[in-house]
C-alpha cells in the first residue's frame, strides 16, 4: 500500500548532501503514479541573463523522475539510473518557485518512462520533459 509521508521522507533523506540539496529541491506531494517537488528560482539557479537555467530545470526534472521510480521498487533490492532525458523549455522565469510533477507513462520491469511538467506558481508551463529510467539490481557495497 502506498504511503505518501514515507515516500516524501525517503526522497528527503536521499537528497541530503546532493545536488538536490544544493538546488533546494523539496519533495512536497506524492500519490499513485506521481511525485511533485518544488525548487526556488533565484540567482543560484540563474543563467547569466538572470533567467532560470535550462540545466537547473533538467536537474529538477531528472531528480523528481528518478525519485518517482522508487515508488515502484524496493530500494534495498533495486537502484534507478536515468538513461535519457529530453526537455523543451517553453517559458522563462526570473524569480519565484517552480514545481515539477513526474507522472508515469510506462512502468516495465527494467524501464520506467516519465513525463515531467515544470510549472510556476500560476500553473504556466515552464518546461516539459521526458525521462527514461533503467531499473538495476542493487550492488553490494
Amino acid at each position: 500500500m502506498f504511503n505518501k509521508e514515507e515516500m516524501l521522507s525517503v526522497c528527503t533523506r536521499l537528497s541530503q548532501n546532493t545536488l538536490m540539496q544544493t538546488l533546494e529541491i523539496e519533495y512536497i506531494d506524492a500519490g499513485e503514479g506521481f511525485l511533485t517537488a518544488k525548487m526556488p528560482v533565484n540567482p543560484r539557479v540563474h543563467q547569466p541573463m538572470g533567467l532560470l537555467h535550462g540545466g537547473a530545470s533538467v536537474a529538477l526534472a531528472e531528480s523528481v523522475g528518478s525519485a518517482a521510480s522508487l515508488m515502484f521498487l524496493d530500494p534495498e533490492k533495486f537502484e534507478v539510473r536515468g538513461i535519457e532525458i529530453s526537455a523543451n523549455h517553453l517559458k522563462s522565469k526570473r524569480e519565484g518557485v517552480v514545481y515539477a510533477t513526474a507522472k508515469i507513462i510506462h512502468k516495465g520491469r527494467s524501464i520506467h518512462l516519465w513525463e515531467i511538467r515544470i510549472v510556476d506558481e500560476n500553473e504556466n508551463l515552464i518546461s516539459l520533459c521526458k525521462l527514461t529510467n533503467m531499473v538495476l539490481p542493487r550492488r553490494k557495497m
